[in-house]
């Protein structure tokens, strides 16, 4: 048992090895952070601009955002790191981004479609009679959002919202497939030649979960919240 125990894949050498690299994880950890964090915030401008577009009364419009949406929705992401990675600069070098900027853009683009759904409904949530109360006091469609709906939407959108952030993080691993240097492609890379496959793989699923399940537990006690407040 004791051969077996440090030959096996989980054998106490392998972890060993693991551990004198730490640091190569905890930059690649950071790295993830980074993407996660620029990610997110260009998700949510598309999200909040898409989703409160496709709530006005306007056709082409609501088009528009449609189109956005179901191209984004429907479309692998892994595709549209491809396209962009290698497909932009044949198009011209001018269309050439560096990985960090392709990832951000990407997972950005792709979760915001996600997100506009998410503003679409919860500004639907939101009764039609306190648009009409904010156009009577003057308010314009932007102000109105800004000041009078999406305040009262937001309480409704934050569950599905933290759902679709636990999703963008888990979403960032997809940026190894043109070597960004992030948890994935760290674990893939370092196992590769460390032929440790068990520690790596387990070491950045470990990382994973200590960013999404906080964001998972928020988002179901955030959702609790809601049914109480409406169940009153």
């Amino acid at each position: 048992m004791f051969i077996i125990a440090n030959t096996g894949p989980f054998a106490l050498y392998r972890w060993e090895a693991l551990l004198k690299d730490w640091r190569l994880f905890g930059d690649a950890f950071l790295y993830t952070i980074l993407l996660a964090v620029g990610s997110l915030v260009v998700a949510m401008l598309l999200g909040i601009f898409f989703g409160s577009l496709s709530a006005m009364q306007n056709k082409l419009l609501n088009i528009i955002s449609r189109i956005y949406v179901e191209f984004f929705q429907n479309t692998p992401l892994l595709i549209q790191f491809i396209v962009v990675y290698y497909g932009f600069p044949l198009i011209s070098p001018l269309l050439t981004f560096s990985t960090t900027t392709i990832a951000i853009l990407c997972v950005g683009l792709y979760h915001g479609a996600y997100i506009s759904e998410v503003v679409r409904s919860g500004i639907g949530a939101v009764p039609k009679g306190q648009f009409e109360a904010a156009y009577s006091q003057g308010f314009s469609y932007s102000k109105t959002m800004r000041y009078v709906v999406l305040p009262q939407a937001w309480r409704i959108m934050l569950p599905p919202l933290t759902n679709q952030i636990v999703n963008l993080i888990k979403n960032t691993s997809t940026v190894a497939i043109i070597s960004g240097a992030d948890v994935m492609f760290t674990a893939n890379s370092w196992s590769s030649i460390n032929l440790n496959y068990i520690p790596a793989f387990a070491l950045a699923g470990f990382l994973y979960f200590i960013l999404c399940f906080p964001l998972a537990k928020l988002a179901r006690k955030l959702e609790e919240n809601n049914k109480k407040a409406y169940t009153r």
